[in-house]
């Protein structure tokens, strides 16, 4: 269907052309003072140079043919040219029953769908989820589910870092702590155990042991070097300890992304695009791409109209191991093969950016990606203590994005315990709201934040059930779903909305007919941010239309109606912007 705008613009384009106007001065946006209109078109201002004529006579013109259209309260002409607009409640509540009927909430999608990569998450094998992974996670999940409500086929790859020297360290302190294991006995011929020989939480105690001591013995260190190359040469019995070591990380890391609501269509790492790396670096040789420089293979990326100054890709190291820009041009050759992707979105923190650069110049230089092919880079700032630095635990290291969670889920419930509202919760329901209310919490406090910028994370402030947060959000659903559940209980019907009634209604749903122009705002601009505003927008319109109105109470069944109707209608809202976020929303709060 199409937006209000969109139908309020084609109106005022039948006015300009009919006039002799260039209807691409036609546009009508919401009105930026909404005291004097809904609606307002500014392009006469624009017109007025091309059609030597002032901007008023112009707007005098177009607002002359706009009369007798049923459509409109009010079509004024506000000095020095603009064309200020009143939809009547009718043409309101009609475009609303289209909303309410439409599969995807009134929300237009695109007429071509796309494919599209979006590359978050990013963590590494055999280490545990921190801080730092949060951002990347939520950023990239609801910018891809915000893709996917648009209209595009969105594949989301975690991209797992599980080929590079963390699993040379891993595997090389494994063989001094069990050097009996079979997994390193090179005669072995026999069938591997299937299980790991140690856990995840043995897993994570043995990377960070690992890499301080390459940091203090050298000898470790070109172990573990050589290790990484054996590995990422297959050697047999290395190979057969990294899969099982990768299946143990891989199981945990979906156990703490099931917490965040997070998501992956595709669970693929560096490793698999390890057998494109070798016909690869033949192809840059070959086509001249590649030279060798003091031992190293590198790919020089210049060009006389850079901006900015962007140095040559590393392709292979001297001793011949490979890096990330190996990997992740192997990754684009493998993603096109496999996806054939139209575009892609890399959901990076914005110190990546020089590199995302380079792979994508080196990528379309060599012909392994096409020209055409839309890369962006989706940067992100960082999550700050309330010393403004990166946010850590209290010992000074870096928070365990698991502790993280389970901090928010037990400040939730100790809100929910010091409210009354609560007493009547079993065990199990209050453990389940305290999740979702603390995840809430914690995703739209990030969120709400434009992506690039850093932001403080203050627990009290995100936990808040006034103001800009996700459990006022929660609130707002959750009271909205037990007004309809009495309603229903008490007999009282529904169906569509028939009329206004009252300035607030009105303002209801002036603010949720603007949504869909601003999620198609937040998908060019990649903000998450703009999804969150509408969000708290909208909620905020239907909280004051609540306290003013007693709906329940209301005597007047058609008002009644029209008023459930119009809850109903941004419960469905509310809840489809807050599953865009991957926020889940309790039954009860």
């Amino acid at each position: 269907m199409q937006t209000i705008r969109t139908k309020l613009t084609k109106i005022m384009e039948k006015a300009f052309e009919a006039c002799g106007y260039d209807t691409k001065y036609a546009g009508v946006i919401r009105s930026d003072r909404p005291d004097l209109c809904q609606f307002q078109c500014n392009g006469a201002l624009a017109a007025a140079k091309e059609y030597r004529k002032a901007p008023a006579m112009i707007a005098g013109d177009v607002i002359k043919q706009l009369e007798g259209e049923s459509c409109f309260k009010s079509v004024a002409l506000a000095m020095p040219g603009f064309i200020n607009i009143i939809v009547t409640d009718e043409y309101l509540c009609e475009h609303m029953k289209e909303m309410a009927a439409d599969d995807n909430t009134g929300i237009p999608k695109f007429e071509q769908d796309k494919t599209l990569i979006v590359d978050y998450g990013g963590p590494n094998v055999a280490k545990p989820l921190h801080v730092g992974h949060l951002r990347s996670a939520i950023i990239g999940e609801s910018l891809k589910r915000l893709a996917k409500t648009l209209g595009n086929k969105t594949i989301g790859d975690i991209h797992l870092g599980d080929w590079g020297l963390q699993m040379g360290l891993v595997i090389s302190e494994i063989e001094e702590r069990m050097p009996e294991l079979v997994y390193f006995d090179e005669s072995y011929e026999g069938e591997y155990p299937e299980s790991a020989p140690v856990d995840f939480a043995e897993l994570s105690e043995i990377y960070p042991s690992a890499s301080k001591k390459s940091k203090e013995d050298e000898a470790f260190k070109q172990k573990a070097q050589k290790a990484t190359k054996e590995l990422q040469e297959k050697r047999r019995g290395y190979y057969e300890l990294w899969k099982r070591l990768r299946e143990v990380s891989v199981n945990d890391l979906k156990g703490s992304y099931r917490k965040l609501n997070v998501d992956f269509e595709a669970w693929l790492g560096e490793s698999d695009a390890d057998e494109y790396i070798a016909p690869m670096i033949e192809k840059l040789v070959a086509d001249g791409f590649a030279y060798e420089s003091d031992g190293a293979l590198v790919v020089d990326l210049a060009l006389e109209d850079d901006k900015e100054p962007i140095p040559p890709i590393l392709i292979t190291k001297s001793d011949g191991s490979q890096l990330y820009g190996t990997t992740d041009l192997a990754t684009i050759i493998q993603r096109e093969k496999d996806f054939k992707p139209d575009e892609y979105w890399y959901v990076i923190d914005n110190r990546q950016a020089l590199h995302i650069r380079q792979v994508t110049r080196c990528a379309k230089k060599a012909g392994l990606l096409p020209e055409k092919t839309p890369v962006t880079f989706v940067g992100f700032g960082t999550m700050n203590g309330k010393d403004g630095k990166p946010y850590k635990t209290r010992d000074g290291g870096i928070m365990k994005l698991s502790d993280l969670i389970a901090t928010v889920t037990d400040a939730a419930a100790e809100r929910m315990r010091s409210g009354a509202f609560t007493s009547e919760f079993s065990e199990q329901q209050q453990k389940s709201a305290a999740e979702k209310i603390g995840v809430a919490a914690l995703k739209f406090g990030d969120l709400i934040n434009h992506r690039t910028k850093d932001y403080i994370f203050d627990i009290d402030r995100f936990l808040s059930f006034e103001g800009k947060t996700g459990p006022y959000l929660l609130y707002c659903v959750v009271r909205i779903r037990s007004l309809l559940a009495k309603a229903k209980e008490a007999g009282m019907t529904y169906s569509a909305m028939e009329d206004v009634y009252c300035d607030s209604a009105r303002d209801v749903l002036l603010t949720m007919m603007a949504i869909p122009d601003s999620l198609y705002k937040a998908y060019d601009e990649k903000a998450p941010n703009i999804v969150c505003e509408c969000a708290y927008d909208l909620a905020a319109s239907y909280n004051k239309f609540y306290n003013e109105n007693k709906i329940l109470g209301e005597t007047d069944e058609a008002k009644r109606a029209t008023w459930l109707a119009l809850s109903a209608a941004v419960e469905k809202m509310l809840a489809y912007l807050l599953d865009i976020l991957a926020i889940e929303i309790p039954e009860r709060m």
